[in-house]
């Protein structure tokens, strides 16, 4: 009788058994520099949370930590109809929100698309093409008409300043947008002399950031989040302080918003260690930032959004192939392009299904004009999840700051974003980044004691939210901003 041992165990997708070993050096040399160590990791946490608290006070620092001026927690028993109005890059988007009082709501939604021209255009162009499509969307769900006004809140993702929750003043535009007349102007009357020049029942009572609508939408369905949080082109975070821990809000406050009063807090923190005192950089992020347009700024988002994830990784490509380890004889001269690599390459090589990652073959195939070996296929598949890790287990530490900061043992962070909710296997890395900041002795990620859960829609549903608690403030003589505004 012939005596079977054990079955060998498949291997993995991506198997490095097969390679060589001056790439496996390589490959070495990558993990040591792109792995974050659980301590690196908290003494991020350490520093972080000393940047947000100088963004608190008055002399301020890198990290804006922008006030909300929201000033309630939701209760989750909040009812009625409420309008959200979304300025997009590309889109506008109007939602009628009726909250149900049970932690519940409904949602119907229409999305316009921008004309062109008027991203270049006059103020009135703009303003009054916003007022049309609202009036387009009452009159379609309203018919009947309204028997009072209905409260608005406007998402507008644009660097805005603000002294109270119902106005907004313009500092720059952004997204293709150059629009004279509207920079160091408030957005909010501008809008509304449109909307009662088309005699549209709406009143617009709130402007919002998005990730703070991502932190008041989520936690008025479940009660345990302690943080909205954004994972996708850029990174952001906001988060509820309390008035007394403000310092550059002293003295500026009216009565009603007391010491012990809640403060929504929009984070801004992609800015974080614009010093570089301790981000672990590459010489890759040196690269990124010195021919970015803005080099010095926002030197957190620069190791940890989408939008330079593919980035990194086609400089590291390049690197290797200058040092003459992969694609030997290869015409590269479509990876010389800066940034024609997007998140959509790591992300759809680390959810390669094929032992020999054919997915990927495919890809640099068809997208780049490269031909791929198996060994380099699998050396491209390690250098995807070092920077898809590493990108996640930066991300964490601003959290793991913000629930230390606020004394969080346990919490539900509400996140959103494109990398989060589609780069493969980003959840189960930022749960084992927090995992390993704490040393929980807890297996499942599950039973974590902070969690990242998905978020609701925050410039939809958020902003609905806190037109009805800004509404209410209002409608009870209260204050919504900085005494005398």
């Amino acid at each position: 009788m012939v005596r079977l041992g054990p079955k060998k165990p498949p291997a993995r997708k991506g198997s490095m058994a097969d390679v060589p070993a001056n790439l496996m050096e390589q490959i070495h040399g990558l993990e040591t520099l792109f792995t974050v160590s659980s301590e690196k990791m908290r003494s991020i946490v350490k520093h972080f949370i000393s940047e947000l608290d100088k963004g608190l006070s008055k002399k301020g620092g890198n990290i804006p930590m922008i006030p909300g001026w929201v000033v309630e927690y939701p209760t989750g028993k909040e009812t009625g109809d409420f309008l959200a109005l979304d300025l997009g890059g590309t889109n506008l988007r109007v939602v009628l929100v009726k909250l149900g009082g049970n932690h519940d709501f409904d949602t119907t939604q229409n999305k316009y698309r921008l004309p062109d021209h008027l991203r270049t255009g006059t103020s009135e162009q703009l303003w009054s093409f916003i007022a049309k499509c609202l009036k387009e969307f009452v009159d379609e769900w309203y018919p009947d008409g309204v028997s009072e006004p209905l409260p608005l809140g406007f998402t507008f993702s644009y660097p805005a300043s603000q002294k109270k929750i119902n106005s907004g003043v313009l500092q720059r535009w952004t997204k293709g947008f150059d629009i004279e007349g509207v920079e160091g102007h408030d957005v909010v009357p501008m809008l509304q002399e449109q909307i009662e020049k088309l005699n549209i029942p709406i009143n617009v009572v709130a402007l919002i950031n998005d990730t703070t609508g991502t932190l008041v939408a989520s936690l008025y369905t479940d009660p345990q989040t302690k943080m909205g949080i954004i994972i996708g082109t850029g990174v952001n975070g906001a988060y509820y302080d309390v008035v007394s821990g403000i310092e550059k809000l002293e003295g500026l406050l009216p009565e009603d918003i007391g010491p012990d009063s809640p403060m929504a807090i929009n984070c801004e923190y992609g800015s974080f260690d614009n010093e570089h005192l301790v981000l672990p950089r590459t010489k890759y992020d040196v690269i990124i930032d010195e021919e970015s347009p803005r080099p010095g700024q926002q030197a957190f988002e620069k190791m940890t959004s989408g939008y330079y994830l593919g980035e990194i990784m086609r400089l590291v490509l390049l690197d290797l192939y200058d040092s003459g380890f992969i694609f030997k004889d290869q015409d590269i001269s479509k990876l010389k392009e800066a940034y024609v690599m997007d998140t959509s390459y790591p992300s759809k090589i680390e959810d390669d299904p094929f032992e020999n990652l054919e997915d990927t073959d495919d890809l640099f195939k068809t997208n780049l004009n490269i031909e791929t070996t198996v060994v380099e296929r699998k050396l491209i598949r390690k250098l995807a999840e070092l920077v898809g890790t590493r990108a996640a287990r930066l991300t964490v530490c601003g959290v793991s700051a913000i629930c230390d900061k606020r004394g969080y043992k346990t919490a539900h962070i509400a996140a959103d974003g494109s990398v989060f909710n589609r780069y493969p296997g980003y959840k189960e890395k930022a749960a084992q980044a927090l995992k390993d900041i704490y040393n929980w002795d807890v297996e499942k990620m599950e039973d974590h004691p902070i969690q990242l859960v998905a978020a609701e829609d925050g410039s939809g549903v958020g902003a609905a939210i806190i037109a009805c608690l800004t509404q209410k403030r209002l409608a009870a003589g209260k204050s919504v901003g900085i005494k005398g505004e």
